[in-house]
């Protein structure tokens, strides 16, 4: 049996660093042209370099999105940018359009190319077509149900990859086709730089009463009646394998590091569990409430199980946010962990520790001493260099958070 792929999200040399620590099978990341997220601070073309070797050495691959839809004007700048993917060593592009397809196939022929989930593929028809022009994978439209996902399983090519969104933030609209933000804020959503207008608070005003604001019921602070929940499908890890999904993606290339690292740990364990028994995967609690514990809107299974709604947020715009980071592992010697502090801690708090590929552990502070080597009540400044006295060894990277 072939384990899906942890496919994580990479807005940055510290999100891909967490990705890879804590398990993720492949990045995606963007340039900083063509690339479907401006937010990010993205990689320069040394950047991708240096990223590719540094997920390389790791068995990590690496797919560099190509997916906005170029205008007349960038076109000529686009053979540039596929001679670089095929020699910064990518393992693959992510495309939206037709004509990128097709001046990456003639240009790189042996480079895998995946169909970004713009493209809104529904149906085996269009998936089969596009794997016939020479697509090793389509990231399916995140409208699809899981029956709909089996029926393009059965119905295209076994060589054809299938690819689907599992966690993160939905899109109001089909597949990310937004002009709303271009409309009300001059930002085009389908070159990266959506404003989210579907995440603000909206009411209702008569033409000739302006400035009388009529609530479209929800609350006192008005409707957000675009505002769709988070996806999250950490408890049907079975049921996305059996529909013919290999690849689980996760959103986030504009979250923090510590989304990606807490999300990818989360999925790659379910997926262990899943290996363990196929035929019986249950997630355990702990492991539901680990998708909990990074920044989230209230979650829900999408499409997947046949909603013709998946669910919107009505409570407010903005996200649940119960935990926090208060220091990260850097090294350990002589019964001491080096941390590098995030957030103010004081000795006598209770913590836990996330470490790569294992469930988190309870964790005390029971000393803390800072770089001169004295003895301090409290860790204050941010990015600041600490010891803690920890019986067991951690590896850098592990994640020391708390409840808010």
């Amino acid at each position: 049996m072939l384990a899906p792929e942890i496919l994580a999200p990479a807005g940055d040399l510290e999100r891909i660093t967490a990705a890879v620590l804590f398990g993720a099978d492949a990045v995606y990341l963007a340039g900083k042209s063509f690339g479907m997220r401006a937010s990010p601070d993205n990689f320069t073309h040394d950047g991708i370099i240096n990223a590719v070797k540094l997920c390389h050495e790791r068995g990590v691959k690496v797919y560099l999105t190509c997916n906005t839809l170029p205008t007349n004007e960038e076109a000529g700048r686009l053979p540039e940018f596929i001679r670089f993917a095929g020699d910064a060593g990518v393992d693959a592009l992510i495309v939206a359009d037709i004509g990128v397809l097709m001046a990456a196939k003639r240009m790189l022929p042996d480079m895998p190319v995946h169909i970004s989930t713009q493209m809104g593929v529904v149906n085996y028809l269009l998936a089969t077509e596009l794997y016939n022009l020479g697509a090793t994978r389509v990231i399916l439209a995140r409208e699809l149900s899981l029956s709909d996902i089996s029926v393009i399983r059965d119905k295209t090519p076994a060589g054809l990859a299938l690819e689907a969104f599992v966690h993160g933030a939905m899109c109001m609209s089909f597949s990310g086709r937004c002009v709303i933000s271009q409309y009300l804020t001059g930002r085009d959503p389908n070159r990266g730089q959506c404003a989210q207008p579907c995440r603000w608070a909206y009411h209702l005003m008569e033409e000739k009463r302006e400035g009388l604001y009529f609530p479209v019921f929800e609350d006192e602070d008005g409707s957000y009646i675009l505002n769709a929940q988070d996806l999250c499908m950490i408890g049907h890890i079975d049921k996305l394998c059996n529909a013919g999904i290999s690849s689980f993606k996760i959103e986030g290339r504009a979250k923090s590091a510590y989304y990606v690292a807490a999300v990818t740990n989360a999925y790659k364990l379910a997926v262990e569990i899943y290996k363990q028994s196929p035929g019986d995967y249950k997630a355990p609690d702990w492991l539901l409430e680990e998708v909990r514990k990074v920044s989230h809107r209230q979650y829900s299974t999408g499409f997947f199980f046949g909603e013709s709604n998946p669910g919107q947020y009505y409570e407010s715009g903005g996200y649940v946010r119960d935990w926090d980071v208060a220091a990260v592992v850097t090294g350990y010697k002589n019964g001491l962990l080096t941390i590098t502090e995030r957030n103010r801690f004081s000795c006598g708090e209770t913590f836990e520790i996330l470490s790569p590929g294992k469930r988190p552990e309870p964790f005390a502070v029971t000393k803390i001493l800072d770089e001169a080597g004295e003895d301090t009540e409290t860790a204050r400044h941010p990015m600041s260099v600490y010891k803690i006295p920890c019986e067991k060894e951690y590896p850098a990277g592990s994640i020391i958070r708390r409840k808010k």
